[in-house]
């Protein structure tokens, strides 16, 4: 029981201070992909919604992205707070959040033992994955609009 409790503590924890770090950054830091994030050829919205049926999801995930004074991405932002460029940047924020709390499963794992370990996997994969392919079909929509 003390490993399930540490676990969902480190989780929580790290949920709460990458989210807090990404918040301190100006929104003009995310206008640029890197190598991991940028949009590849063959993400295209009808692949998203057809293959991830994820128009019939995504509204579910909960939006953390006003809990340190960003912006929500439920909607785009008005034009005096950045319009579709600041949307595409906390989209871009978003997905590096959750690819950061990635990071925090061989953390976790260094503790984890036999079953723990795929219980670690499972948070890991269940709690950031989503996040991340609704804020790349986000991006993708947004470059359709461009």
């Amino acid at each position: 029981m003390s490993t399930l409790v540490v676990l969902l503590a480190t989780w929580g924890v790290a949920g709460v201070v990458v989210g807090w770090l990404f918040s301190r950054r100006d929104w003009k830091t995310f206008l640029v992909t890197g190598v991991i994030t940028r949009l590849r050829p063959w993400e295209t919205k009808e692949r998203y919604e057809r293959l991830l049926l994820i128009r019939r999801w995504k509204d579910r995930l909960p939006e953390a992205g006003t809990w340190f004074g960003g912006v929500s991405k439920r909607h785009l932002p008005t034009m005096a707070d950045g319009g579709r460029t600041r949307f595409g940047a906390e989209s871009l924020r978003a997905e590096r959040v959750h690819l950061t709390l990635l990071l925090m499963v061989p953390v976790t794992m260094l503790w984890s033992r036999g079953w723990w370990m795929l219980f670690t996997i499972m948070i890991g994969v269940v709690v950031n994955v989503p996040c991340i392919i609704v804020a790349r079909y986000n991006r993708v929509r947004l470059a359709l609009l461009a």
